[in-house]
């Protein structure tokens, strides 16, 4: 059995993050597992055709660890998984690889996380805490639909790419217009016939993405305070469009009126153009970014289909009831963000996270439950942006947690009434948002509850302000022990 102070589970940038945060606060003891046989997280597990950061890539890395040498504005995913593969080496983060959870349940008599773990590594780690680093876009979507059992050719999500399917020159169907389909779609055009299924058109603006030249990855090398600033720069327009795409109306029009340019001047069909124009707010869904997708929809390589809604063999029947027959099928259908796998696998005081969340995700700061001593969940419930750099809300998270445990003051319990004033304070935020009354449906909600769960409906500097204004009282006392005075 391992004894350690805090056990962090997944190795992507939130667990790497977590554990440098650790460091940075003086608390060694701890384990990062990993249930893959290689760190990265999503950028491990993506690696479709044209996958890429839609942040850029000089704000999409730990503060700590600036990188000169992206190559473009919007790194691709190749890169971005090398750049963690690269930081965990020069921090000495040795995560136990291909070593899932399998279970977390709080020990109430001896205070403590008993964590069973297979794999590579299968046995029981006792810890003061528990680090959730699991990511939320971890666990495909499938969608029901009827007959997709008797599809014969390959058949697969996006985000669990089949490299030796052969798709060039081949029929491949494509369902979702989502973000990796946006990606996706234009690659594919480049070697097969595209047949797309659309269920609702999204927000696209120009992505505007540039290659870094050899001068720039030196200048940025040797003069530090250059990348800084940039970083600063690309900061301060990320929270610019938090306007945008909350709902200020004034920048929600500016933006929209920039999409519908974009639109227009990229798709020259006025029926293709209106079956890809949105019918919803700007902002309700995750606004995309590509300089290619339109292009590609509107070329003689790729047909634009409505929703599937069966499938009858290598037959794919629309909801407009046309009939497609293809080789291969692609579901780039996303995945199961606001009810999280992991949370079945954790047992707190009285019951699972599952259990705790079932009316939709709560917390306080985002990062700890109520009923769940030492726990700590980064990228979980409202911890989510639209605007900006996810990398910036995890360090807040991380750095937050790592406060709490270098105190050492023992358990920690988070006030069931803290957790509601902050889970109010959310709903309230967001009450008047396009994610909830732009009329779109989005992953963002919780469809059980309607309430808004992953986005956190702020800047991140107000994110920042928030944690940095979390004192102890949203935990409860500790109680005092039998003989004590």
């Amino acid at each position: 059995m391992m004894r350690v102070e805090v056990a962090i589970v997944g190795a992507g940038f939130a667990g790497l993050g977590m554990a440098m945060a650790l460091r940075r606060a003086g608390v060694d003891s701890f384990v990062l597992l990993e249930r893959a046989t290689s760190i990265g997280g999503t950028w491990r597990d993506n690696v479709y055709p044209g996958v890429a950061c839609d942040v850029p890539s000089h704000l999409y890395g730990f503060a700590e660890h600036p990188n000169p040498d992206w190559s473009a504005l919007y790194a691709p995913g190749d890169e971005i998984r090398a750049y963690l593969e690269r930081v965990a080496a020069e921090e000495g983060i040795a995560p136990l690889l291909g070593t899932p959870m399998l279970s977390a349940e709080w020990d109430a008599a001896a205070e403590r996380w008993r964590v069973r773990t297979g794999g590579a590594h299968a046995g029981e780690i006792e810890a003061d805490a528990l680090v959730l680093a699991c990511g939320r876009l971890t666990e495909p979507s499938i969608p029901e639909l009827p007959g997709l059992e008797t599809f014969p050719g390959p058949l697969f999500h996006s985000s669990r790419w089949d490299e030796s399917a052969e798709l060039a020159g081949r029929r491949v169907a494509v369902v979702g217009t989502g973000a990796s389909a946006v990606q996706l779609v234009p690659e594919l055009a480049r070697i097969a016939e595209v047949t797309l299924f659309q269920r609702t058109p999204a927000w696209i603006v120009p992505r505007g993405a540039h290659a870094y030249s050899d001068s720039d990855r030196a200048a940025f090398a040797a003069d530090p305070a250059r990348l800084a600033a940039l970083r600063a720069d690309l900061d301060a327009e990320g929270e610019a469009r938090f306007a945008s795409r909350s709902g200020d109306p004034d920048a929600a029009a500016a933006a929209a009126s920039v999409a519908l340019a974009h639109l227009e001047a990229q798709i020259p069909d006025p029926a293709l153009r209106a079956a890809l124009t949105p019918d919803y707010a700007f902002g309700c869904k995750r606004v995309l970014l590509s300089d290619r997708f339109y292009p590609a929809v509107a070329s003689d390589r790729v047909h634009l289909a409505p929703a599937l809604s069966a499938v009858e063999g290598s037959t794919l029947v629309a909801s407009d009831g046309s009939r497609h027959d293809v080789d291969a099928l692609v579901l780039a259908t996303g995945f199961a963000s606001t009810q999280q796998p992991f949370a079945d696998l954790v047992v707190g005081e009285s019951c699972t996270l599952a259990d705790h969340w079932s009316g939709g995700m709560t917390s306080f700061g985002s990062t700890v439950v109520a009923g769940f001593p030492n726990l700590f969940v980064l990228n979980g419930p409202n911890a989510s942006l639209g605007h900006t750099s996810s990398v910036l809300m995890l360090e807040e998270q991380a750095a937050y947690a790592a406060r709490t445990l270098a105190s050492r003051a023992g358990v920690r319990r988070v006030d069931p009434a803290a957790e509601r004033a902050y889970t109010d304070e959310i709903d309230r935020a967001a009450a008047t948002t396009p994610w909830i009354s732009g009329g779109c449906r989005n992953w963002y909600v919780d469809d059980r509850s309607g309430r808004l769960t992953l986005l956190w409906p702020g800047t991140v500097a107000a994110f920042r302000a928030r944690l940095a204004a979390a004192d102890g009282s949203e935990f409860l006392p500790a109680p005092i022990k039998r003989g004590t005075s």
